[in-house]
């Protein structure tokens, strides 16, 4: 592992727990459209984002998809806002995340 992590192939680490170990979290997808030319712009700014665990580019109508999650809907409220205002996104959608059924 240490090879791994000082040679650059392991860029960092993330704990994972049960869904039902925090019943209040919130896990949501979020798509994202981007105007024009500054989906690079975009990413960059998405990358400090702490609740954002993960990021895709994607085809289609979306051009982004990223996966947040937040200790209560009043904190997803508030960081949706902050992606929201984010130069170069021109509109997002939200889904939930309610249930596993198949992991």
């Amino acid at each position: 592992m240490d090879r791994l992590v000082s040679s650059g192939v392991i860029i960092g680490f993330t704990a994972r727990v049960r869904d039902e170990a925090d019943p209040l979290a919130i896990h949501a997808i979020t798509l994202i459209e981007v105007e024009g030319k500054t989906a690079d712009q975009v990413i960059a700014r998405l990358r400090g984002f702490p609740e954002v665990l993960s990021m895709h580019t994607t085809n289609g109508r979306w051009d982004l998809v990223a996966d947040v999650h937040t200790e209560s809907l009043s904190a997803f409220d508030a960081v949706l806002g902050r992606i929201r205002r984010i130069d170069g996104i021109a509109n997002t959608e939200s889904s939930f995340l309610l249930s596993s059924v198949l992991r």
